[in-house]
């Protein structure tokens, strides 16, 4: 069976987002880009929360049109589209191409997607990580902590009753400054 990765850009202080949900700060250069391709091309399936849903489907499928987008870019859109996509949403009526609305348990609907998919999962969107957080699912946790603090705004990890145990896995520094730290949960 494959691990539940979570993976996201993140702020020195913790933040995935300003406290209006912009991400404008962190910016990927091509060599950051390159790492996020490498990581996705490994992936049997990406499983998102609405909102970063929204936020990527809105530019995803049509980079290709855009004259700014870097090879690297349209690389990531490549791979984008192709991964099946699952998305966690009880307000959403219908997805684009290559994805799948589901709503209900997470854990349950993970068990399904583990049977289906034996291949890695990852999950973006800090409120739908958060409800695989909190049920000790997530194997890995990739942050890609960006020299930037933002002071508030939507934390990486949600509150905890009970600390959760990692072992640090892979680090790797970015020319741009990015830090990344790759960590296993420990069972």
């Amino acid at each position: 069976m494959g691990k539940l990765i979570y993976l996201l850009n993140v702020s020195l202080d913790g933040f995935v987002e300003t406290v209006d949900h912009s991400l404008d700060w962190a910016v990927p250069d091509d060599e950051l880009h390159t790492w996020f391709n490498d990581q996705s091309r490994t992936l049997d399936a990406s499983l998102y929360g609405r909102r970063l849903y929204e936020v990527m489907a809105a530019y995803w499928p049509t980079a290709e049109s855009d004259p700014a987008a870097t090879e690297p870019m349209l690389e990531f859109a490549r791979i984008w589209n192709a991964t099946p996509k699952i998305v966690f949403s009880t307000t959403l009526d219908s997805v684009g191409p290559g994805c799948r609305l589901v709503a209900g348990d997470v854990g349950d609907r993970l068990a399904e997607l583990r049977s289906e998919f034996i291949g890695d999962l990852d999950v973006g969107g800090p409120t739908l990580a958060s409800a695989f957080i909190e049920r000790g699912l997530v194997d890995e946790y990739r942050l890609l902590v960006h020299p930037v603090v933002l002071g508030s705004g939507t934390p990486f990890f949600p509150a905890l009753t009970v600390p959760i145990g990692l072992r640090l896995l892979e680090t790797r520094t970015f020319e741009s400054g990015v830090m990344y730290l790759g960590y296993g949960a420990v069972p």
